[in-house]
């Protein structure tokens, strides 16, 4: 792989880590989403690095599939499932605050380099050396799915995992095939489409989409 292909291919994988790290940072859940737009348009761009490399089309059109579907429809999806519930929404009270947050990320970081270790030592290779980073992003959406309290932050938190899993596939197996990743495509945006649909009901039937407050409900 020449250098400058090395180089962009780290970049963007660089940007879905600290795409994945801000979100746990901030807690304004419209900027939540723009910056899980921005994650869907870094990998977006890591596929069209290795559709380059390998000069294959069919990755290409993966690219563009996965810069239309996670940097543009998933987001306008959950902007469109916060915009009945007003200006300045934010996750007002997660599990763990912003300092325990971040080192908790810090430490699942360093989790996925002795965990995937093995793996880049088995094939070591620009892309396969990028592999600690995919499931880093993989536990950080994990992290954020356990640790939030509103419906859309947890949704965000899913689609980290999916995009950190997507990002280790393409790496690992230098591309998994178009037919197979219109199938997961498609299968996220259904899921999402129930989840936005779920959301508003909960906006629509309790006035709030915060997990903590709907808890109170049972009592």
């Amino acid at each position: 792989m020449p250098t400058q292909t090395v180089e962009l291919l780290n970049i963007t994988a660089g940007t879905l880590l600290l795409t994945a790290v801000l979100v746990l940072w901030r807690r304004e859940l419209k900027v939540i989403v723009r910056v899980f737009a921005l994650q869907g348009v870094a990998l977006a761009g890591l596929v069209a690095v290795l559709a380059w490399d390998e000069g294959s089309a069919e990755l290409a059109a993966v690219a563009a599939g996965l810069l239309v579907l996670r940097g543009a429809v998933l987001p306008w999806l959950l902007l469109r499932a916060l915009s009945e519930a007003g200006p300045g929404r934010r996750e007002t009270r997660p599990v763990l605050n912003v300092a325990a947050s971040l080192l908790a990320a810090a430490a699942l970081t360093l989790l996925a380099l002795a965990v995937s270790a093995p793996l880049v030592a088995l094939a070591p290779s620009p892309s396969t050396r990028a592999v600690p980073i995919a499931i880093a992003v993989v536990l950080i959406g994990f992290l954020v799915l356990v640790t939030r309290r509103h419906a859309v932050s947890q949704l965000v938190g899913f689609l980290l995992m999916d995009n950190g899993i997507t990002a280790a596939g393409f790496l690992t197996t230098s591309g998994i095939g178009l037919v197979v990743e219109v199938g997961v495509a498609l299968d996220v945006l259904l899921v999402v489409l129930v989840l936005v649909l779920l959301t508003g009901r909960m906006r629509d039937a309790f006035g709030d989409t915060d997990l903590d407050e709907l808890r109170e409900l049972r009592d």
